[in-house]
């Protein structure tokens, strides 16, 4: 059956454009600024101007600051539920004009009106809707936290009014006010939304726009007057946003790029996977991050699903985004069309196979016709890169295993899809996926109450759900935190005595803990470490590099610890305790000696109960299953991060320790550990109590030295999945971050304020095990 033209109307699209004489200034306190050095956005359709709208300046982003600073007391005081009457406005008005959105967005977009109209609006509405429930119930769901304060917001061209709801949403429910910068080629929706929040009765200085290009997100990455940053965008420009950002304690979330897999296994219905596919890679003409550009099909079936696949292409409809019978629509952009086609030639160049229907391709505006790419290495750039178009990379496999190791080898971890009618295949394979999503017989599903965000270099934080609430909310806690950290004054170090008591009477230096055993510094050096009053009591071995890598080889061979039942792990933390217990008074009088601490007895008992406190956790932090507007469900899993470099504090040598490093096993990591610089012999005595607990050999690695040396080491290591870092070192947490942005690892640090270890409010509790664990969505369909 072939579809006749079904053209929609931009009638009234076109009228509002002119009722503003196609010209925007931003928006700003609930005002319209008269325009400045303005710039055009063109539809990618046919290239015809449709508006000037204005390039904001450093001046105006200060102006959007301060009147965002000004607002958010009185939008915090307004209470959840005056919150949630402007944001159930807010969702009726958008539901209201759900058509003029569309058609304005596909102007200004290139993507279809089907999409558009069908998906990115109704999603907007839910967006607004659902946390306008979250800002209602915030004050008894959230009671120990409070809003972030003033939130810079930038986000990309490709879904400009759905990336806004999914920005602007929660951190409006959280009592956050925003600076909102949108994607220079698609701002007009924006223009409109602004409207909407003076009708919705958006207080002023709420909601504010800034347009232009990325000098505007550069000056809201930079500015002071910022407490959080959201980005969604290239992992290349993330990676800049992560440097600009280490150190200024800004709270920042980061949703990157990705290479999806899509993974066909034998038993698949295999003509529903084609229909999943041509949405998963097709959708948006393929400008989606989450896009399954990475075709993995089980060989048995290559041939077959291939040619269903070549045969449905055939049947795909390019051409004008307005005309509701088609299923692609233009790039946004000509840049984006040069990228897209140089790739594909590199592809050509290098032996592959490139198939594209016969399609008529417009004469003008930005086209790619749907390609699929067959022969190509793992290595190469096409299944490698990032295309961000309508093209799709196709390889097999012969075995689950195979199929996972083909899925996890990129460096991003944004989505996956997997398709087989075996369900306990599939729920096998979707936690081996290292993927925030992961769609089971599905593809590009979304919705308000399910998390959406990556691993890896696809960035971390999540949009949606609970956990991105948390994103827009700070802990209660941590304004109680001390100024800076509270450490016993030494006094000056006395050189050690001479042996005495026999040949045997030696001092005796404590090595290095990798694998499960006590290792010798690779550089053979070692430092003294001297007690409250000055005196000498032992020598530490002085980790350096190559020791670093060890323990981190180390603790990847102890992956089987991540699969260990929460309950195993739970009653190791309990045997831990046991045997800490058992040396309790041994334990404190090392304290003593080291800090001259009066209640070292206190710390060791507090150590006690933290691991105990730990091991209560490590089979109670469950995932969630949401039930979304699908049929089926979505299971929203913890998982553990991987192996974390962890750096521990100078005060609480003990405590501090147990503090970091339980949480982070009880999640199922692997920890590669800095124990305190000045005090590390309460770590270093741990040893046999780890060999007598039941722990398994490279679950927790140990090495001693230099915190800012070692530090600088885990952070650029590639191997290393998160660093924390809590010595009390402003410029070494600042250095983390800034080192981390090579792999875009996750961090936490405590900057130059200190934290009371004793207490669970600031020590404890989800807030840091929200660190050691991530989110990972799985969306399971059933019936019909």
């Amino acid at each position: 059956m072939e579809y006749g033209p079904a053209p929609e109307s931009t009638k009234e699209a076109q009228a509002w454009l002119e009722q503003h004489g196609r010209t925007f200034g931003l928006f700003i306190d609930n005002q319209w600024s008269e325009p400045g050095e303005l710039f055009a956005s063109t539809n990618p359709a046919d290239a015809a101007k449709l508006a000037d709208l204005t390039q904001a300046t450093g001046s105006d982003v200060d102006r959007a600051v301060a009147a965002a600073r000004a607002a958010q007391p009185g939008w915090q005081a307004l209470g959840g539920h005056g919150r949630a009457k402007v944001m159930y406005s807010l969702a009726r008005l958008m539901q209201k004009h759900a058509r003029l959105f569309a058609v304005l967005e596909t102007l200004d977009n290139g993507k279809t009106i089907r999409e558009t109209r069908d998906v990115d609006l109704p999603l907007v509405a839910r967006h607004f809707y659902y946390h306008a429930g979250w800002a209602q119930l915030q004050a008894e769901e959230f009671a120990d936290y409070r809003a972030v304060g003033v939130v810079g917001q930038i986000v990309p061209w490709n879904f400009p009014l759905l990336m806004l709801s999914w920005k602007i949403a929660p951190a409006m429910a959280a009592g956050n006010t925003i600076v909102f910068k949108p994607a220079e080629f698609t701002s007009l929706t924006a223009m409109l939304f602004a409207e909407i929040c003076v009708q919705a009765g958006m207080p002023a200085g709420v909601v504010n726009i800034v347009t232009g290009d990325g000098r505007v997100g550069e000056a809201i990455v930079n500015h002071p007057g910022i407490d959080k940053l959201a980005f969604t965008g290239s992992t290349e420009v993330g990676r800049l946003i992560r440097v600009a950002t280490a150190g200024s304690g800004k709270k920042l979330s980061l949703e990157l790029g990705g290479k999806s897999p899509f993974i066909v296994f034998d038993d698949a219905d295999l003509d529903a996977a084609v229909e999943g596919l041509v949405d998963s890679i097709w959708f948006n003409q393929g400008q989606v991050c989450c896009a399954g550009s990475r075709l993995l099909v089980q060989e048995s079936v290559q041939d077959k699903f291939l040619a269903k696949l070549r045969a449905r292409m055939d049947k795909l409809t390019l051409g004008s985004p307005l005309d509701k019978s088609m299923d692609i629509g233009a790039l946004v952009d000509p840049v984006q069309q040069q990228r897209i086609a140089g790739l594909v030639d590199s592809a050509r160049a290098e032996g592959c196979e490139v198939y594209q229907p016969k399609c008529e391709i417009p004469a003008n505006g930005s086209w790619f016709p749907p390609t699929l790419i067959t022969g190509a290495s793992t290595s190469a750039a096409v299944a490698q890169a990032e295309i961000f178009g309508p093209v799709l990379v196709a390889m097999s496999f012969r075995t689950p295993p195979e199929a996972v190791q083909l899925a996890n080898n990129t460096v991003y971890g944004l989505a996956a899809c997997v398709w087989t009618e075996n369900i306990s295949l599939a729920l096998d394979v979707a936690p081996q996926i290292k993927a925030g999503v992961v769609w089971i017989n599905t593809a590009n599903q979304f919705d308000a109450a399910c998390g959406f965000g990556g691993y890896r270099e696809s960035g971390f934080g999540r949009e949606g759900g609970r956990e991105g609430m948390y994103e827009y909310l700070t802990a209660k806690s941590e304004d109680a935190r001390p100024a800076s950290p509270v450490v016993e004054a030494k006094a000056k170090a006395k050189a050690a005595a001479p042996a005495a008591g026999g040949a045997f009477a030696i001092d005796r230096t404590a090595k290095l803990y990798i694998g499960g055993k006590q290792a010798r510094p690779d550089g053979a050096y070692s430092r003294a470490i001297h007690g409250a009053d000055g005196s000498f009591i032992a020598e530490v071995g002085e980790g350096n590099r190559k020791d670093i890598r060890n323990a981190v080889e180390a603790a990847h061979k102890a992956g089987g610890w991540a699969k260990a039942t929460s309950h195993n792990r739970a009653q190791v933390l309990y045997y831990i305790a046991e045997n800490l217990a058992a040396r309790g008074e041994e334990f404190a009088a090392r304290i003593a000696a080291m800090t001259g601490s009066k209640n070292a007895e206190k710390e060791v008992q507090a150590s006690i109960e933290r691991l105990f406190y730990y091991a209560a956790w490590a089979d109670k932090y469950d995932g969630l299953a949401h039930q979304p507007p699908m049929h089926g469900i979505t299971v929203a899993l913890n998982e553990p991060v991987g192996v974390i470099g962890i750096v521990c504090p100078n005060e609480a040598p003990l405590l501090g320790f147990i503090s970091l490093v339980a949480p982070a096993i009880a999640l199922g990591n692997r920890v590669v550990v800095v124990p305190s610089e000045a005090h590390p012999l309460s770590a270093t005595d741990l040893y046999q109590v780890f060999d007598t607990s039941d722990l398994p050999d490279g679950v927790v690695n140990i090495i001693t030295g230099s915190a800012d040396e070692l530090a600088r080491t885990l952070a650029t290591h590639s191997d290393i999945d998160a660093v924390w870092r809590h010595d009390g070192s402003a410029e070494g947490c600042a250095e983390v971050e800034r080192l981390s942005a090579t792999s875009l690892k996750r961090t936490w640090v405590g900057g130059a304020k200190g934290r009371d270890w004793y207490s669970t409010a600031q020590s404890g509790g989800r807030a840091v095990l929200a660190h050691a664990s991530q989110v990972k969505n799985v969306w399971i369909p059933y019936g019909v």
